[in-house]
Formats: structure tokens, C-alpha cells, sequence
């Protein structure tokens, strides 16, 4: 097989198509191909009919070195992806006493009554390996033929994923399909759009012979993969490309891997010892849902207010009324207010504060609808900045929370 082979995934399901489920399998199993240095080259999604199972099968079969199918396993009528793929390889279908057992044993322990249809699971290719499901009922299969490699796995995720990861990988592995680590570098960036980065990156990528580099961008960051794709271990060069682009980034270096600017300020945070709590008005407490549905928040994360009123303001935390007569609630003076106001009220080091138009309505001529203002206060003394978003309320709120966190991250970097 080449150095490189060619991992297609084949997802099938009537709810994948209908968009009655996400196909998380390809999430998953991509993201799983992608740590051990193999990329998935593609995925193809279709529905259980077996005239659609044996075209896209036979098709994908003659490109794949492995092909890894997903879902059809099971005990119904439309579960028919054995029998299918059994009669496009000329492969025998064979019940297994040991495998029936399991279902049994396993319909016991749950305390259901088991259903003749179920014993159709028990049936796997003469020549294929059985991948055990700790989880179900449906167990997998692993096929060598033609100098190939086929995993059939069930299509439920909490079925699917340890069977991937404890059998399906370890095999791979073993046979040097796939790698124990990553043949790639990922850095994220925030504070610079994707097309001045291309630019920033360009000499590097002119000067590095074999270096390819791909760009995604995320609201409010862009990520860049380094990789050399025809080096066998190319870490230590990317380990080296890496440090010098962090050095070129400066502050808009977020990190290297996955971590998102909340866990970057999360993990500060919990090893400084900080306080940290929030007052939200156009974002009506989207930054602390954000910051709470992230484990270990309680460590850090004091409370948050939602003040959308200019009474609240008012009330709760102490924003002068004559301050928001004169420059308006939404202005670079109330932020400032709101966010000394919230660090007092509830004692906390750091205090983010939000007050904007995040339409379709309200706005000025000086601020129009998409304008943000974003307090931080902090230890050493409060500021706020003006930000101007575009797009779905929703949408909006998510730009002004990484915006948000974001100032927390470069200040906390200062010290």
C-alpha cells in the first residue's frame, strides 16, 4: 500500500440524507484519522437501498486501500449492508454461535426478551475478523481481500466510536496505515483575517521547499496547518516553522492545536488565581452561558449580570444617570462603567462588559447597528474598545464574546 493510503469513509442512513441527523461519524472519524497523521480522503454519504449500497460500494472499493462503512448493521429489514457488500466480494455469510451468545447475554443483562430478527447479527463473512460492540447488539467486521482492507461498523456514535478508537485504530496502527502522532502543525490565530495572514506567511512558504499550508477560518480567529506531506517525519521541522511564526504573530499567536480562546483564559485564569465575572446588556448573558459551559469555570468565574435596561444599568450596577444622558447607553464611558461596576458588586480581579446595537434595530449615525462597545477591567485599571460586527443577532453575539475573551487573553499575557 502507498505511505499514504487512501481512507474513504462510506456513511449510510436515510437520516443522514433527510438532515434528520448530523453525520458526526465524519467529525469523529476524520478528526481520529487526523491525530495519527492520515488524513481522510473522502466520504461519501448515502441511504440504506441496496441498489444504492452496492453502486457506491463497488465504486469506492476500486479507490479505497481502506473503506470504512458506517451503519446498516443492525436487526431491521433496511439493515442490509452485510448482505449487499457480501454478495459485491463474493463473500459467505456464516452465523456464529459465539457472537449470538453475546447478543443473548447481553439482551439478559438488560432485561428485554430477544427478538428473532436480532439474529441476523449473528451472521459475518467466513473470512472477516469480528469487531466485538461492548455496547450493542450489532458487532463489526474486518476484511483483508484483494489487498485491501474493509471495517463495517453500527451506526449508533456511542457504538461506533469505541470500537473505532480500541479496535479499529490499533490495527491500523499495526499496520502502518496510520501513525501514533500528527505529521502536521496546526497554529491559531485571533486579530488578523485570513487573506493579511496568507500574506504574513508567504515568504516562509516560498522558502520552504515541500511545505504545504491550509487556512480555516473560525469567528473571530484562523487556524493554519503547516505539513510536509511527502516527508516521513517532518516534526522537528515543523516544530521549528512553528516557533518562528509565533515570533512573527506576536500577540496574535493564540496557540498551537485546538485549544479555543476560552481554555487558553480558562486554564490562566484557574493557575493565577483570578476572579473573573461579567455584565452583559446587547448580548443578554451570551458571554457567561459561553464561559459556564466550559468545565472548571467554577474555579474562576465569579457570576454574571444581564442589564439590557438602561434602568438596570442604572440600579444594579451603579452606572450614572447623567453618564448615560450625556454619551448615550451605548458608549465607551458606560462599558468602562459596567465593567468597574460588576468587578465592585461582585469582587472580582477581572470584569468584561458588552453594550451595543446588534440590530436590526436602533443604532445612531455615530454608531451604527453592528457597533459594540467592550469594557475590561482589570487589576491594573479599565478600558473599553470599540468593535463593529456584522451579521445575525446570534452570530453577532458569538463575534462580541470572542472579542470579549480575547482581551482578556492579551492582557492576561502582559503579565
Amino acid at each position: 500500500m502507498p505511505s499514504h493510503p487512501k481512507i474513504i469513509l462510506l456513511t449510510l442512513g436515510e437520516e443522514l440524507l433527510l438532515g434528520l441527523t448530523a453525520n458526526g461519524h465524519l467529525t469523529f472519524v476524520g478528526d481520529q484519522l487526523r491525530q495519527a497523521g492520515t488524513p481522510m480522503h473522502a466520504n461519501v454519504t448515502i441511504s440504506d437501498a441496496p441498489e444504492d449500497i452496492e453502486l457506491f460500494f463497488e465504486e469506492y472499493w476500486k479507490r479505497a486501500d481502506v473503506l470504512i462503512t458506517t451503519g446498516g448493521l443492525g436487526p431491521t429489514v433496511d439493515d442490509r449492508t452485510k448482505e449487499v457488500i457480501g454478495e459485491c466480494l463474493g463473500e459467505e455469510l456464516v452465523y456464529d454461535p459465539e457472537v449470538m451468545q453475546a447478543i443473548e447475554d447481553r439482551f439478559k443483562a438488560l432485561g428485554l426478551k430477544l427478538n428473532e430478527n436480532n439474529r441476523k447479527q449473528a451472521y459475518h463473512f467466513k473470512n472477516a475478523e469480528v469487531l466485538h460492540n461492548p455496547n450493542g447488539t450489532a458487532p463489526g467486521l474486518w476484511l483483508e481481500k484483494d489487498g485491501k482492507i474493509l471495517a463495517m461498523l453500527p451506526g449508533p456514535p456511542h457504538e461506533l466510536q469505541p470500537m473505532f478508537k480500541d479496535q479499529v485504530m490499533p490495527r491500523l496502527l499495526e499496520k502502518e496505515l496510520v501513525q501514533d502522532h500528527e505529521n502536521y502543525i496546526q497554529i491559531r490565530t485571533t486579530g488578523v483575517g485570513e487573506s493579511n495572514l496568507e500574506t504574513m506567511l508567504q515568504p516562509i512558504a516560498d522558502r520552504e521547499e515541500g511545505l504545504e499550508l491550509a487556512y480555516c477560518a473560525h469567528p473571530g480567529m484562523v487556524d493554519f496547518r503547516m505539513s510536509f506531506p511527502n516527508e516521513v517525519n517532518p516534526y522537528d521541522r515543523l516544530t521549528e516553522l512553528a516557533a518562528e511564526c509565533k515570533e512573527m504573530l506576536g500577540e496574535d499567536f493564540l496557540t498551537i492545536g485546538n485549544d479555543s480562546l476560552l481554555e487558553i483564559v480558562s486554564k490562566t485564569m484557574r493557575r493565577k488565581k483570578l476572579r473573573l465575572s461579567t455584565v452583559e446588556s446587547c448580548t443578554g448573558g451570551y458571554i457567561a452561558n459561553e464561559i459556564t459551559n466550559l468545565p472548571g469555570s467554577s474555579e474562576y468565574f465569579v457570576g454574571g449580570l444581564a442589564t439590557y435596561s438602561t434602568g438596570a444599568k442604572e440600579d444594579i450596577i451603579s452606572v450614572p444617570t447623567d453618564m448615560i444622558q450625556q454619551h448615550g447607553a451605548v458608549s465607551e464611558e458606560v462599558a468602562m462603567a459596567m465593567a468597574t461596576g460588576v468587578a465592585e458588586r461582585l469582587e472580582s480581579d477581572y470584569a468584561i462588559s458588552c453594550t451595543g446595537y446588534i440590530g436590526p434595530g436602533g443604532g445612531t449615525e455615530k454608531d451604527p447597528v453592528g457597533t459594540v462597545y467592550i469594557g475590561l477591567h482589570t487589576p491594573t485599571g479599565t478600558f473599553a474598545k470599540r468593535f463593529s460586527f456584522r451579521g445575525p443577532r446570534i452570530a453577532q453575539k458569538r463575534r462580541v464574546f470572542n472579542a470579549a475573551i480575547d482581551l482578556i487573553r492579551r492582557d492576561l499575557a502582559k503579565g
